[in-house]
């Protein structure tokens, strides 16, 4: 039986981001680890993953973020504007976001990438 290939959107620096990886490779998963700090995400991954979570594209932004701020996100009301400027600035993404098939969780608490695992 072949099993479905994990993902995760990974930061280094973040230690809920390194904690989830940690737990995925204790439940003996290898995932795919993207840093979407250095490959930054196209417009298209940003938009398939926002119907993965099922979410707005202001529900994963890190809303406490200086260029969050900076950019005067808290009133845009336009999702293509926000996809654009997670695209100009990945670390607007909250992570981490582990995704397995056509699924998707965000990882806060990271014990929540365990419950992806079982679905």
């Amino acid at each position: 039986m072949a099993t479905e290939s994990v993902t995760i959107w990974h930061n280094p620096r973040c230690s809920k981001s390194r904690e989830a990886l940690k737990l995925l490779e204790d439940e003996g998963v290898e995932p795919k680890v993207y840093k979407y700090l250095d490959e930054k995400p196209t417009k298209e991954q940003i938009a398939e993953l926002l119907n993965m979570l099922g979410l707005k594209p202001c529900e994963i932004m890190r809303t406490k973020e200086s260029i969050y701020k900076e950019l005067g996100l808290k009133d845009v009301d336009d999702d293509d504007k926000l996809i654009e400027a997670m695209v100009e600035y990945p670390k607007l993404i909250e992570r981490p976001i582990v995704v397995k098939g056509s699924n998707a969780v965000i990882g806060r608490p990271p014990e929540k990438v365990v419950e992806i695992l079982k679905g």
